[in-house]
């Protein structure tokens, strides 16, 4: 679905260029989710709708309103993750609980096919991804900004500068005002 949004857009810009009018770009956020749920017909007689409900469900929702707050285009469960890692280039995003929950949660993001598991940037934007994050949740905040520096370029290739700069921004903060003594690491996100 990214990919066909990236071509209608390049076209949508070819027609705004050519009719001399203003291109907006479109874009699209995802969440995806594996889990039980139940889908189908429900309702009543006055009320009578086609729709889909369960715990995965509201998490795969959440997930998708939380892809502006870290500048991805798709964040995925740890069930996805686990059914398609060796489908895909995968990036631990973050320990979180969801509002509304309590148990917490660890999403990812796809940075591509195969093609980019096996590439050797993915390799070592991996390893570092997953440095920063052992740092980040012992609170060795000096560390966790030297990756993120060390990470950038390649980063960037991936469209990942806006989940850097959440942790920068969430660094400057905790350096303000540690986390207790308690923390587990788990983000709790505010808003759905």
């Amino acid at each position: 679905m990214q990919e066909r949004v990236k071509l209608l857009n390049q076209k949508r810009a070819e027609e705004a260029k050519t009719k001399g009018t203003r291109f907006i770009e479109l874009n699209v956020g995802v969440g995806l989710n594996t889990g039980p749920c139940v889908v189908g017909n429900m309702g009543s007689d006055l009320r009578f709708d086609y729709s889909v409900l369960g715990d995965s469900v509201n998490l795969a929702s959440r997930l998708e309103g939380q892809t502006k707050t870290y500048g991805l285009p798709i964040i995925i469960g740890a069930r996805t993750a686990q059914a398609v890692k060796d489908k895909f280039a995968l990036i631990e995003v973050d320990f979180i609980t969801v509002k509304g929950k309590t148990e917490p949660e660890v999403i990812y993001t796809i940075l591509g096919r195969q093609d980019v598991a096996a590439s050797g940037e993915y390799a070592k934007l991996y390893e570092l991804s997953l440095k920063m994050l052992e740092k980040y949740r012992s609170r060795e905040w000096d560390s966790v900004m030297a990756i993120i520096e060390a990470s950038r370029g390649t980063a960037d290739h991936f469209g990942l500068d806006g989940l850097l700069e959440l942790y920068c921004e969430r660094v400057r903060a905790f350096r303000e005002s540690p986390p207790p003594d308690d923390w587990n690491g788990v983000f709790a996100l505010q808003t759905k």
